[in-house]
């Protein structure tokens, strides 16, 4: 009897392993998935109208999850997080506008760490609501701050028009964070009341109808080109891909690890910028991307 339960418990101990590796494979699958379509974003904001950009990744993420929602199981859901999910996904369109046009006129290793300091605002929040942060969490905020700071040095070599761009894309990056940092804070409370991919898609839909809005405004021209057309696809698929990673990641293993895992995207935009745009950073800039990532990882554990 002892030898069967001994048996039984390695049987048990070998699939939480293989659960855990599946997780960490996951999260860092969802990691690689998010700086992907950051980068993609960003470069193609470089050549396309930003509300085109916006416009035709975001219209085939949302048809895939309308698919995916309405073609599955009901969903639970109710009024009040449908609405408190649409109202959140206005700030989360207001902070994706910000970070790619921080993406298209700066630095794109300094903005992607910058903007991704917005898992801070869920911090505040719970603050806010009686919470104490954890002392990995408060040491995150440290770092991030001291990082933001030395990652937005200017180069002595830059130009005037230079600087000028530089800090204006360290703003964005800021406001994106902001804006990135309430749209987790309203998920969550929304995800209290509603299924996860119900609000999900609620908030998407809200994004539809104001980019829908904003484009019959403002008229951008919209790409024609084959490769730009796939390019901006690839966009919003891998933006969803890497949300649905995370969900499984997040489902078969620990949240901790998984949080941790998962916010190592910047570091892939980072490196995609360095690999294919040739950026090159001062020896403060490249401290301060690294503290900044630091600040984000000890910020996802806590």
């Amino acid at each position: 009897m002892d030898a069967r339960l001994a048996v039984s418990r390695r049987l048990d101990d070998r699939r939480s392993n293989t659960c855990g590796l599946v997780a960490a494979i996951l999260a860092l699958l969802s990691s690689l998935s998010w700086g992907l379509s950051d980068f993609l974003g960003g470069f193609q904001s470089r050549r396309v109208a930003l509300l085109a950009v916006l416009l035709l990744s975001q219209a085939l993420a949302w048809v895939i999850l309308a698919v995916a929602v309405l073609a599955g199981a009901p969903t639970e859901h109710d009024t009040a997080a449908t609405l408190w999910a649409a109202g959140t996904g206005g700030l989360g369109l207001l902070g994706l506008v910000a970070f790619y046009r921080a993406l298209s006129i700066g630095t794109m290793s300094v903005v992607a760490p910058i903007s991704a300091t917005g898992v801070a605002i869920p911090v505040f929040v719970g603050l806010l609501s009686g919470e104490r942060p954890g002392a990995l969490q408060v040491a995150g905020i440290v770092l991030a701050c001291v990082g933001v700071v030395l990652a937005g040095r200017e180069a002595p070599s830059d130009d005037e028009a230079t600087r000028r761009a530089g800090r204006k894309a360290i703003g964005l990056a800021l406001l994106a964070a902001i804006g990135f940092g309430t749209f987790f804070a309203g998920i969550d409370r929304a995800e209290e009341t509603g299924d996860v991919a119900w609000v999900l898609l609620s908030a998407r839909s809200a994004d539809m109808v104001l980019l829908l809005i904003a484009c019959a405004i403002f008229r951008p021209t919209l790409p024609r080109a084959p490769a730009t057309l796939g390019a901006l696809a690839a966009v919003g698929v891998f933006d969803l891909l890497a949300n649905l990673l995370f969900i499984l990641a997040a489902g078969r293993g620990l949240l901790s690890v998984v949080g941790v895992l998962g916010s190592l995207y910047p570091a892939v935009t980072v490196l995609l910028a360095r690999v294919v745009l040739h950026e090159r950073l001062t020896r403060a800039q490249s401290a301060g991307v690294a503290i900044t990532l630091a600040g984000v990882i000890a910020l996802a554990a806590g």
